[in-house]
């Protein structure tokens, strides 16, 4: 079991509407519902310690233990009280076994990239968005994560360049202005004297 891999163990719901996840959340339990590769859609309760600790882990695979069966879901949609940020609701999508390596392969790449950060002393949360932004573009993860460092160094290069462009750029506005307030106080000076 990977690192991203978390075993939780879930049991049928029993009662339906508001008041009965008013009650399970009251005992500790999030509702859920699990549905996805054409199987029937399934209601169920978790435990709620558990399963928050669960969702802190990036692109989390749940091995959800239930009725003998172990069934690996994601999370698709969560749902939180606005205020004290309790989970009341959480939709699980079940996995292929192709769409759990992926995850598996994203969250490999994330930690090794962010280890190379860290150890180049770089931002290891620079590292997570440059594998989230390869992931996207269907980049060969493993391999960025070697070259994080490197990514890194030329994004830093960038920008120190694009600052130092502006900063100049600023300089030749300051130094256009002054030279015009003194050309402005010259012909001031130039006229006053011609007055008198």
């Amino acid at each position: 079991m990977a690192d991203t891999d978390v075993r939780i163990a879930a049991t049928e719901r029993e009662e339906f509407g508001k008041g009965a996840s008013r009650r399970y959340r009251r005992d500790g339990l999030v509702p859920a519902v699990m549905y996805g590769s054409g199987s029937d859609v399934r209601h169920i309760v978790l435990p709620a310690h558990e399963l928050n600790l669960a969702l802190r882990i990036p692109q989390v695979v749940l091995n959800v233990e239930l009725g003998g069966t172990t069934l690996i879901v994601a999370p698709r949609d969560l749902q939180r009280d606005p205020v004290r940020r309790d989970t009341l609701h959480v939709d699980l999508i079940l996995l292929s076994d192709a769409e759990v390596a992926s995850r598996h392969a994203y969250s490999d790449a994330l930690a090794r990239a962010e280890a190379n950060a860290e150890e180049a002393g770089l931002d290891p949360l620079l590292a997570g968005a440059v594998i989230s932004e390869a992931a996207e573009n269907d980049e060969d993860l493993a391999d960025v994560a070697d070259r994080i460092v490197e990514i890194l160094e030329e994004q830093a290069k960038a920008m120190r360049e694009a600052a130092a462009a502006e900063a100049a750029k600023e300089d030749e506005a300051a130094a256009a202005a002054e030279s015009a307030e003194g050309e402005e106080a010259a012909e001031g000076e130039e006229s006053a004297e011609e007055s008198d």
